[in-house]
């Protein structure tokens, strides 16, 4: 019996020692926890910075639209007004221009849906290549 014996506590402390106790797992969610706290601001920040040069980008792309027509018809008068651009710009920005007279005229990207809070708000570009905001980073 005393072979028997053994080879049961043997198993039993085996047994005690698997898996995790309730403060090992508490330590582990703490250390995601601070983890995913640092991580997703950076991450969200990363996303809205991409999407904004992809809004400038579909600005330089209505501006080339527009100089097309302008070319075309020697005048920016009944030019379009909305503009449709590549990928999923459009989720994010609304494009829009503003013909003002002949020869001028103002685009504007305005940050929508997941944008609307980006820190540099709506983005213009007129006929002479002129961008607003100019703070770093917008453009």
């Amino acid at each position: 019996m005393d072979m028997n014996t053994s080879r049961y506590q043997s198993q039993a402390g085996h047994r005690a020692q698997r898996g995790f106790s309730l403060i090992e797992m508490m330590v582990v969610v703490a250390i995601i926890a601070i983890v995913a706290s640092i991580a997703l601001p950076s991450y969200n920040e990363h996303m809205r910075k991409s999407r904004r040069a992809a809004g400038t980008a579909c600005l330089v792309q209505a501006a080339q639209q527009m100089e097309r027509f302008y070319t075309t018809n020697l005048t920016y008068e009944d030019a379009p007004d909305a503009f449709t651009c590549d990928g999923d710009t459009d989720e994010f920005y609304a494009v829009t221009g503003n013909v003002e007279d002949a020869r001028s005229y103002t685009l504007s990207a305005t940050p929508q849906g997941k944008q609307d809070g980006d820190s540099c708000g709506i983005l213009t570009l007129d006929q002479q290549g002129t961008r607003s905001p100019d703070t770093a980073g917008c453009w």
